[in-house]
């Protein structure tokens, strides 16, 4: 195996590619290859600075770490996406391509078999498959969703070099099987559900069963006004539990009751008006 050496690593993939047919597929793939060498060339990366690793629906290049990551960067703001639109423009509705792409930096070893060996890699290729990336890419209408690993965007992006505007990357964090990662995505995040469980997860919302009569604290009745000399005047609706009466009655309707009151069975003072005066 060779000494791991720093290189620059650009990794594209294809939206969708399994849900082609071979036809397709094989149409898709030739236009990958032209976007690829298009924009290498534009970015002044010329056949004997860069290898390319075939993934099948996608491409791993990798690049000469003293190729200019700054250039290739602006090729893939500008260029690559133009590029993109007037392929696309001229293609049926399943010959449309739209690309994710990544471009990182790292140290990584080729083995004897031409392999390539790195975590580097290994890092860049969990972001390709992230789902921040996918979802930016399924969100936008154009056809590219490009993000850059930490030491690009710290080396390069961050210091807005021209035709470079490092205020247009946001920051990402995917999880992955071996961890959180981080990245930095080119435009604006894609939309993400709030923290916790989603509405269609939460539980029903029911109605509150009222609570049985004997354990609500009932509210206080309005003070009555001051009855009249001579009886007890109700406003309104008026219950006594029990309805004990002793002495004359006539017309509680009316409101005129002689003799005792005994509301709900408990002896009423004799003599004295359920509100405090005489009674009559």
């Amino acid at each position: 195996m060779s000494e791991p050496l720093i290189r620059t690593l650009l990794l594209l993939d294809v939206e969708r590619y399994s849900n082609r047919d071979d036809v397709e597929q094989v149409y898709l793939r030739r236009t990958l290859y032209d976007v690829a060498d298009r924009a290498l060339d534009a970015a002044g990366i010329d056949d004997e600075n860069h290898r390319r690793a075939d993934r099948g629906d996608g491409l791993i290049e990798l690049i000469d770490a003293n190729a200019s990551v700054a250039s290739l960067l602006r090729v893939f703001l500008t260029e690559v996406p133009a590029s993109l639109r007037a392929v696309n423009r001229m293609a049926s509705s399943s010959a449309q391509i739209r690309l994710r792409a990544v471009l990182a930096s790292g140290y990584v070893a080729i083995d004897a078999t031409g392999g390539w060996v790195g975590s580097d890699l290994n890092h860049a290729a969990r972001l390709l498959d992230c789902d921040e990336l996918r979802d930016a890419l399924r969100e936008r209408d154009n056809d590219l969703a490009l993000c850059v690993s930490d030491p690009v965007y710290s080396g390069i992006v961050r210091h807005s070099h021209p035709g470079i505007p490092a205020e247009e990357f946001h920051h990402i964090a995917p999880g992955s099987k071996n961890g959180t990662l981080s990245a930095w995505l080119f435009g604006p995040p894609a939309h993400s559900a709030p923290p916790g469980r989603s509405a269609s997860c939460q539980e029903p919302t029911t109605a509150q069963s009222p609570e049985p009569a004997d354990s609500a604290q009932a509210p206080a009745p309005a003070q009555a006004p001051a009855a009249p000399a001579g009886g007890i005047t109700f406003n309104g609706s008026a219950h006594i539990g029990g309805s004990v009466v002793g002495g004359d009655q006539y017309g509680v309707s009316g409101g005129t009751v002689h003799g005792d009151i005994r509301p709900g069975g408990a002896a009423g003072a004799e003599g004295e008006r359920a509100d405090g005066g005489e009674a009559r």
